[in-house]
């Protein structure tokens, strides 16, 4: 494939690396950037098996950037920016780490094997998380983490170490349990992927390369005769044009699909506070739910004052809504969040606005509850919100994916804050 001057009126500065599938140029107008060009081909074994397939490069670079755009929605750090053109699309320029991580939640193809007396669909839970070292001579050798840690990759200045393999065997994990879950939303079964990081300027780990249906195994309604993957290809004896026609319709399949994978957004969070005095607390728990991707509607209103109108209020919301949670913010007597237990069947999160010099009195009526009521008490606003959060993630990938990335998120920052301080310090 020819060199590029232009794509999608960015100008190319000098081709950086040059795959079987890609081109990866630089861009300079554009410091930390870098532009990756698809080409219209495929291949498999190692690049034993290939063949041209017209439509490819604009099918697997739309497959890519709907991946990249969910996983950043949900939080995670990668190198995708966006598309540029229809076979193109814009990176953080990232030096490579050479390493394939692969995720497997059934047992099938290589793994098979390569662990004879496996039965084919053997589930694995958790999800298998391996990794392969990119050698193509040597048809990407299974490496262990201790070969990872061993071979002390220096990548864009950060030296590959335990720190390392550990941030991106968990990232690894969590990238396909999302994609799990929004598939699922599909009725496909993801059974395996492979992906890769790259470090970039910063010295961040970030999922990188690309993702499409070359990447994974894909089955419809969990089934492998429906594969639309990239394994129809290598099962091939012989490639025919109607043969690449077919994995062309699969790819295509694939790419459709993904525009239906959108969370669902008919859910509702609704704060009720006791008094207008209390808006300062009901923003921050508004606040930190907006964060992990959840409607919020505020509301005054008091159980003591006005019950008959609260629980007309509470009525309207069950008659149009079926994903719902109320988030009470009553202080002194809570009689706020125990009425609304008492009359929905919906959860109510009570997140009193208490001070340090009376929490010990004014949580009690939320905590002391009478028999019959299930509402839950917490005392800080992103708790109220994380928890109204995981009652929505039950049935919405997208706000489920979240909590994940900030579950990561609070994993990795411990990493590296000890990493800064780690070592013996001598007198």
């Amino acid at each position: 494939m020819a060199t590029v001057a232009e794509v999608g009126n960015i100008k190319l500065g000098k081709l950086l690396i040059e795959g079987k599938t890609k081109q990866v140029y630089d861009v300079p107008s554009m410091p930390g950037h870098s532009l990756l060009l698809n080409k219209d081909r495929i291949t498999a074994h190692n690049g034993v098996r290939a063949h041209d397939l017209e439509g490819k490069a604009k099918i697997s670079n739309q497959t890519n950037a709907k991946v990249f755009t969910l996983l950043n929605q949900a939080g995670l750090k990668t190198a995708f920016v966006r598309m540029v053109s229809d076979n193109a699309f814009l990176a953080r320029k990232c030096d490579m780490v050479p390493i394939e991580w692969v995720t497997r939640r059934l047992a099938t193809g290589s793994y098979l094997k390569r662990n004879p007396g496996v039965k084919e669909g053997f589930r694995f839970a958790p999800a298998k998380v391996e990794t392969f070292f990119k050698d193509d001579a040597n048809d990407d050798p299974q490496w262990s983490e201790e070969q990872i840690v061993c071979a002390g990759f220096k990548v864009n200045g950060v030296t590959i170490g335990q720190d390392e393999v550990d941030i991106m065997r968990q990232t690894t994990a969590l990238v396909f349990e999302v994609l799990e879950r929004a598939w699922a939303t599909r009725d496909c079964a993801l059974i395996d992927m492979k992906i890769e990081f790259g470090v970039d300027a910063d010295g961040q780990l970030l999922v990188a390369d690309v993702i499409d249906s070359d990447s994974w195994r894909l089955w419809p309604s969990g089934d492998k005769r429906l594969m639309v993957d990239k394994q129809v290809y290598r099962n091939l004896a012989n490639v025919t044009a109607a043969d690449l026609d077919t994995v062309k319709r699969n790819f295509t399949w694939v790419s459709d699909q993904l525009d239906a994978l959108t969370a669902p957004t008919n859910h509702l969070v609704v704060i009720l506070m006791g008094s207008a005095t209390d808006k300062e607390h009901c923003e921050k728990i508004a606040k930190h739910c907006s964060a992990l991707g959840l409607n919020t509607e505020l509301r005054v209103t008091s159980a003591h004052k006005g019950t008959q109108t609260t629980l007309h209020m509470v009525s309207e919301y069950e008659s149009v809504l079926s994903e719902l949670v109320f988030v009470t913010v009553a202080g002194r007597s809570n009689g706020l969040g125990p009425v609304l237990s008492g009359n929905t069947n919906y959860p109510v999160i009570n997140c009193p606005p208490v001070r340090s010099d009376n929490v010990s009195q004014d949580v009690w009526s939320s905590l002391n509850l009478p028999s019959g009521l299930g509402c839950v008490t917490v005392l800080y606003p992103e708790a109220a919100a994380l928890h109204a959060a995981q009652i929505i993630g039950m049935k919405n990938f997208l706000i489920w994916s979240k909590l994940r990335v900030k579950q990561l998120d609070n994993y990795v920052n411990l990493i590296l804050a000890d990493k800064q301080l780690r070592g013996v310090r001598k007198n």
